[in-house]
């Protein structure tokens, strides 16, 4: 383990406090046997939702609809875990359901600032939403390859959060949200590369 490089924004007490006020939720659709891919496409349809609220400049609106798609990307992984119904297709249709989900909002968000003019923030999206790809490829990949690589400043989580409350805010608090997304996204790609690079414990040779 990476010893050197912070690993995350969230403390894991608020993460703690989140899980326990949900908790009845998920007792609730496990008592009634749902199924976890059920909230899975409901936090996806939900996120397009969302991008449209967001493409047409409809801020708020649009970061209280991320929100709910991201407790329904809480939902769906605690619902399948608790009540024994993960399953491999589960894991790799929530993941790719939540790439989608991402690259739908910032286009929703890409939509809306080149039609207003501001070309700048139209550029840090399209690295926001590339850095936000390469945090979940490298994990992906390391695991693949037996590596453990759940660390990182700035995943999917904490990337819903500052979109959400900087879309709350006002409009210049996501734009900065969506700039420190473009910066941290990537970075924490490089964090990644680098934890591996530190559990492999050699700097040369690449393969595919």
């Amino acid at each position: 383990m990476d010893k050197t490089l912070p690993k995350k924004i969230i403390p894991d007490r608020w993460k703690d406090y989140y899980s326990t006020a949900i908790n009845p939720v998920i007792n609730f659709f496990i008592r009634i046997d749902a199924n976890p891919n059920m909230f899975t496409s409901i936090g996806f349809l939900v996120s397009i939702v969302a991008a449209y609220f967001a493409a047409k400049g409809s801020f708020r609106i649009a970061s209280l609809i991320l929100l709910g798609s991201g407790i329904c990307d809480t939902i769906d992984g605690k619902v399948a875990r608790a009540s024994g119904k993960t399953s491999k297709f589960g894991a790799l249709y929530d993941s790719s359901l939540d790439r989608y989900a991402e690259v739908f909002y910032f286009l929703g968000l890409a939509v809306f600032f080149v039609h207003a003019e501001w070309y700048r923030t139209s550029v840090a999206i399209f690295f926001g939403l590339g850095g936000s790809m390469m945090v979940s490829y490298v994990r992906a990949r390391a695991e693949g390859l037996g590596f453990e690589c759940n660390v990182g400043l700035l995943q999917r989580p904490e990337r819903i959060l500052l979109l959400a409350v900087g879309g709350l805010i006002h409009p210049y608090a996501l734009v900065t949200a969506i700039w420190i997304i473009a910066i941290m996204a990537n970075f924490t790609a490089v964090q990644r590369i680098v934890h591996i690079w530190k559990q492999d414990g050699k700097s040369g040779g690449a393969s595919k």
